[in-house]
C-alpha cells in the first residue's frame, strides 16, 4: 500500500482521464462545475436568510468559485461564512491544481514522446552531420587558395 490519501488517488484518477486538450478541459468543467452546484446547495441549507432560493445558492457559487464576488450575496450565519470560506479556498486552489496537474501531464508526455523519437539523439546527429559537412567545405575551400 503506498502512502497516497484518497484525496490523491482521485486526483490522480483525474488527471489520468484528460488525455487530450478536449478532455482535459471537461474535467476542468466537471470539477468546477460540482463544486459549484454543491456550495450552492449547501449554502441555501446553511445560510436560508441569506440565500432563500437554490438560484440565489447558485449565483452566489458561481461569483466565488470564479473569485469574481459581486458581493450581492454575502452569508451572514457563521455556518454559510465556514462554508463560503472552504468555496474560496477550493475555488482557488482546487481548481487550480487540478489544471496545473492536467497540464504537467502533458508537458511529461510530450517529453517522454520527444525522448522516444530520438528527439536528443536526432539534434546531436543533425550537429555532427553539419559539422562534416563544413569541414568538407572549409577543405574545399582550402584546395582552391
Amino acid at each position: 500500500m503506498s502512502g497516497e490519501s484518497r484525496i490523491e488517488r482521485r486526483l490522480d484518477h483525474l488527471v489520468d482521464r484528460a488525455v487530450n486538450p478536449r478532455k482535459a478541459a471537461i474535467v476542468i468543467a466537471s470539477v468546477t462545475t460540482s463544486i459549484t452546484v454543491v456550495a450552492g446547495m449547501l449554502m441555501t441549507v446553511f445560510d436560508r436568510d441569506g440565500f432563500p432560493t437554490l438560484g440565489s445558492g447558485l449565483w452566489w457559487a458561481v461569483q466565488t468559485v470564479t473569485t469574481v464576488g459581486y458581493g450581492d450575496h454575502v452569508p451572514t450565519t457563521r455556518l454559510g461564512q465556514i462554508v463560503a470560506s472552504i468555496v474560496m479556498l477550493i475555488g482557488i486552489g482546487f481548481v487550480t491544481v487540478i489544471t496545473a496537474s492536467i497540464t504537467g501531464a502533458f508537458v511529461a508526455r510530450s517529453r517522454r514522446e520527444q525522448h522516444l523519437e530520438g528527439g536528443d539523439a536526432a539534434s546531436a546527429d543533425q550537429l555532427r552531420q553539419i559539422d562534416e559537412r563544413l569541414a568538407r567545405i572549409e577543405a574545399a575551400l582550402g584546395e582552391r587558395s
